[in-house]
């Protein structure tokens, strides 16, 4: 599990965090220069090169987004035009797109957060310019509610596979919903019926939390609190549930780490988002205490599941049941090995988690003090961590800034450098933004800056 120092503050990381940026910069401009955007959009890479691979276009928002990020922390007006100019010119299309489930993914990452930029002052805009990013906003939620399957007690928002398909990664997306419904947004429907976007919201996360997170009460034989499964598949013809599955880790009835991260920092990010709505709003879902409840529960489990099924340093093998994993025994009570020869580890899972433990813990503070300051002290842990060589990248020839980075195990997407038998030493697009991510909230919270959260627009 992991070794949480628990005398570990945000300032401590100060140092750290501004060498970070310096090698941001260099990396974001790089690939700036380098990258045709008619080749698609970089998504992992390959012996230190961002390479593209067509599945969804779900990083886009993360390359243009990174620039975002960049200016918000250090003020570089390059940056800023860089992340302002590309999501002009090649966003458009990710706020009209129907067939995914990434929406935010790629417009919170981009014109939500040059709106929120807008609405802090660190950015000149005129209110046309505010108003574009908050019509993109606008229909990306509806967007994304509009892809729903109905359930008999609900619904959910279905991924790329189709209707029957529940992904665990979907809870990140929600931040679409709950920006369009913040906007005073509403889904047209057929005879002019309006959908409320968080009706959608709060549906998809109760479906979310009840069949992809497990709270050890016996509904299989492997019922693990926290555990997560990466999808869940329905029969579309009645509604009802048929069974786990996974697309990107080893099984249904392990956990794929990066699926838990989503779900652990999705939930997070709801509850803060819920604490800034009236009470009244949540009324028709069984009242606010009992949402919040819910969703508390659900980040609870994964959180306390991700911190005792971790290596000590807080870095993730891939999937928590990978077969190799039986050949090393005692893994999880050392730091983790991205050299090894039987499984890869996944630092994108790490930063993912290390954002939802310190989101998780500053809400439970507030009623639990003790419970509030071990999650963040976690959280803290795991960012010292991927701030630090083995997992930050300061070569110049390497494209990434996070090292040891998963995308597809399973396919046989990552690269496994000569000499080697298991991926390493690779980067992604959606890791190296949220490690950009996590950083600029560790800042903020040491410099006691505005508090860095999707929904303040």
């Amino acid at each position: 599990m992991i070794r949480i120092d628990t005398q570990l503050t945000p300032a401590a990381l100060e140092r750290p965090i501004e060498r970070l940026f310096e090698l941001s910069a260099q990396k974001i401009a790089a690939l700036e220069k380098r990258w045709n955007p008619s080749d698609g959009t970089p998504v992992f890479t390959a012996a230190g090169r961002y390479t593209s691979r067509g599945w969804t276009e779900w990083t886009q928002g993360f390359q243009f987004g990174a620039a975002i990020l960049q200016f918000d922390a250090t003020g570089e007006a390059a940056m800023l035009e860089t992340g302002r100019r590309n999501t002009v010119r090649h966003m458009a299309t990710h706020v009209s797109h129907v067939g995914v489930h990434d929406h935010g993914f790629n417009n919170v990452s981009t014109y939500g957060n040059l709106l929120r930029l807008a609405r802090e002052g660190r950015i000149a805009a005129t209110e046309w310019e505010t108003s574009f990013y908050e019509l993109a906003l606008k229909l990306s939620g509806a967007v994304q509610a509009a892809r729903w399957t109905a359930l008999p007690d609900g619904g959910f928002i279905p991924s790329f596979n189709g209707p029957h398909s529940l992904f665990a990664d979907t809870m990140r997306s929600l931040r679409s919903l709950a920006l369009g419904h913040q906007l005073g947004h509403v889904l047209m429907g057929e005879r002019d019926r309006r959908i409320s976007l968080l009706e959608r919201l709060v549906g998809h996360a109760d479906a979310n939390a009840r069949y992809n997170v497990y709270y050890g009460e016996g509904r299989d034989r492997y019922d693990v609190r926290g555990r997560v499964a990466h999808e869940s598949v329905f029969n579309v013809n009645d509604g009802s549930y048929r069974c786990p599955s996974s697309q990107q880790g080893y099984s249904p009835f392990s956990t794929w780490t990066r699926g838990l991260a989503w779900v652990l920092l999705g939930y997070a990010e709801q509850l803060e988002f819920l604490a800034t709505r009236e009470s009244a709003e949540l009324a028709p879902f069984g009242g606010a205490a009992a949402v919040v409840d819910r969703y508390l529960a659900a980040a609870r489990a994964t959180a306390d599941f991700y911190i005792d099924n971790t290596p000590t340093c807080g870095v993730p093998y891939w999937d928590t049941g990978a077969p190799g994993l039986a050949r090393m025994d005692g893994c999880l009570d050392r730091p983790a090995d991205p050299y090894n020869a039987h499984e890869p580890v996944d630092s994108s899972a790490a930063a993912i988690s290390a954002q939802g433990l310190i989101r998780l813990g500053r809400y439970v503070g507030a009623s639990d003090a003790a419970a509030g300051a071990r999650y963040v002290a976690a959280g803290l842990t795991v960012a010292r961590t991927l701030l630090a060589e083995p997992y930050l990248s300061a070569d110049p020839s390497h494209e990434g800034l996070l090292l040891h980075v998963v995308y597809h195990r399973p396919n046989g997407w990552d690269h496994v450098p000569p000499g080697r038998k298991v991926p390493c030493g690779e980067s992604a697009m959606w890791g190296d933004y949220h490690l950009r991510e996590l950083a600029l909230m560790i800042r903020r919270l040491a410099r006691d800056d505005p508090y860095y959260a999707f929904f303040n627009v």
